[in-house]
């Protein structure tokens, strides 16, 4: 049973689904998942459309449905009694379910590990008591788990296998011809992340920034990364900012729109680790509910919020969040990466050496090794 609760958890429970599948033929896969995870052959009993939000207070205005998410996933567990229970991130809601599904004698496997490093440490007790085996994607989080005495294996980032570091602009061409922009033009990337409450937030600011740069530099051109999860629809509703401006939007693999672009402008999560991984000169930007934030920070305990300034160690990208991340702000910063190519080649330098700290030995099978090892038909 795999159990994912956004986009990104879907795409990386596919993965590992491919690789267990490709290992074990005969292993029945079900759980919670949206289209990736379907196509890859997971019977899903629960749509994870229904429980994707961030945020405290935007999680209480959905309460009613994740309640209903949690109630069929614990009748699915004492109905069909998986072997394993495999939960993908999604710490508050799979945390939950790992508790339900231990009590009841099933393995549990955990991919891709909480940020209990981040904040709520204390949930790392729970962890070790629920968890059979953590199944960990960045290197540092090896050595807490085992410092905690939970058992865990470092399997690498899939992330690093499937975004190309560098390459031609055959297809950021193609991309761009097809979407009515000139390929011989600077481009500016912008992706306002994968969850309509968050898009909702940061696109505004985004496409004012778009349009304080081209009134300032008007041979610059805009891309826009629409998410899968986001309808075509909904986001031309918000578009008005966008009158005037050389801009397009492109939904498709994320990584294709990346590669020969200029810099860009990115929503703080998975968008954020995968474009660090093309070696794309950034500004990372966020915003949530004003509560949300305000209890968010109180709890958190790092000291940046871009996953490749924490990789690092310090600030290699520009941080705007909450009341930094304002139009102003951000062409101030995105300025700094368009005048200096030498600043933009130390940002990229810096990303790719990331990039090589997050290198595995196949992620994906690895992860599903471990799985399987769990397993005792």
């Amino acid at each position: 049973m795999i159990t994912a609760g956004e986009t990104s958890g879907d795409l990386l429970g596919a993965g590992l689904a491919n690789a267990i599948q490709a290992i074990a033929p005969d292993a029945e896969l079900f759980g919670m998942g949206g289209e990736a995870m379907s196509a890859a052959g997971v019977r899903l009993v629960q749509d994870s459309r229904t429980v994707s939000v961030v945020g405290i207070v935007e999680v209480l205005a959905h309460l009613s449905d994740i309640r209903a998410a949690m109630t069929r996933l614990k009748a699915v567990i004492d109905e069909e009694k998986p072997d394993i229970l495999v939960p993908v991130d999604f710490p508050d809601f799979n945390l939950r379910l790992a508790s339900y599904a231990h009590s009841r004698g099933v393995r549990v496997v955990y991919f891709v590990s909480p940020q209990v490093w981040a904040w709520r440490k204390r949930r790392v007790h729970k962890i070790r008591k629920i968890v059979d085996h953590m199944l960990v994607l960045l290197p540092f989080e090896e050595r807490f788990y085992r410092e905690a005495g939970v058992p865990v294996t470092f399997v690498g980032h899939p992330v690093v296998e499937r975004v190309p570091a560098q390459g031609g602009t055959e297809v950021l061409e193609s991309v761009l011809e097809n979407a009515g922009l000139d390929p011989a033009r600077p481009t500016v990337a912008l992706a306002p992340g994968s969850r309509k409450s968050e898009v909702g937030k940061i696109l505004p600011p985004l496409l004012e920034t778009a349009g304080l740069l081209h009134r300032k530099r008007p041979e610059l051109q805009f891309l826009l990364s629409r998410a899968p999860g986001i309808e075509p629809a909904w986001l031309a509703s918000r578009m008005d900012g966008a009158a005037g401006i050389d801009l397009a939007v492109h939904c498709g693999d994320f990584p294709e729109l990346l590669r020969g672009c200029r810099a860009g402008v990115v929503a703080s999560g998975t968008a954020c680790l995968e474009a660090a991984m093309t070696g794309l000169p950034m500004v990372v930007v966020y915003r949530m509910n004003r509560l949300s934030y305000f209890l968010g920070r109180m709890l958190v305990q790092v000291d940046h919020v871009a996953m490749p300034n924490l990789i690092a160690g310090h600030r290699v990208l520009a941080e705007l969040v909450q009341g930094e991340c304002r139009p102003d702000r951000i062409a101030e910063e995105l300025s700094l990466l368009l005048d200096s190519p030498e600043r933009a080649a130390g940002v990229r330098a810096a990303l790719l050496g990331i990039r090589d700290q997050l290198q595995g030995r196949g992620a994906y099978p690895r992860a599903a090794e471990a799985v399987l090892n769990h397993w005792n038909p």
